[in-house]
């Protein structure tokens, strides 16, 4: 099975040659304006614009699917819904909702494949979402490593 490769750097400036997908977790209120999707929106417009409208449409648009948007010839965002809310609830839960996440990843393994595309990501859900690495890490492996789908993870310097 393969296994994450860490990297040093901005995960929205991918550093492999191939075809790439950047995941990263978004709400479900249609938020967006906080956290890595500010560093998407100063590179690339489509991604919050694409996002935006889904939730306007209300087509789909709840915890566990995913939206793909392509950026460049060679990149995509991927926008996954995994995080209920913005704020950690009055019983201490956080934003993070790890079975909708593990849902997201499911159906990026599925595009990486079809894209033939590596997939690149911050520390998914463990910033505003409230998420733990060691419960992220797992779902990772379960979901992408497993379908032989590499996945490089980034920490910003």
């Amino acid at each position: 099975m393969k296994k994450i490769t860490y990297l040093k750097g901005d995960a929205t400036n991918p550093l492999t040659k191939e075809n790439k997908i950047i995941a990263h977790i978004c709400n479900d209120m249609g938020g967006w304006g906080k956290g890595f999707v500010v560093a998407i929106s100063k590179k690339w417009k489509q991604p919050e614009k694409e996002y935006r409208e889904w939730f306007k449409s209300n087509e789909n648009f709840h915890l566990g699917e995913i939206q793909i948007v392509e950026v460049e010839s060679d990149i995509w965002v991927c926008n996954m819904i995994g995080q209920h809310k913005i704020r950690t609830g009055s019983n201490g839960v956080p934003p993070i909702r790890y079975d909708a996440l593990e849902i997201c990843l499911e159906k990026l393994a599925y595009e990486a494949l079809r894209l033939d595309a590596e997939v690149h990501m911050p520390r998914i859900g463990c910033g505003l979402a409230g998420g733990k690495w060691e419960n992220i890490e797992p779902i990772i492996e379960k979901t992408l490593l497993r379908n032989n789908v590499s996945v490089y993870v980034y920490d910003f310097e």
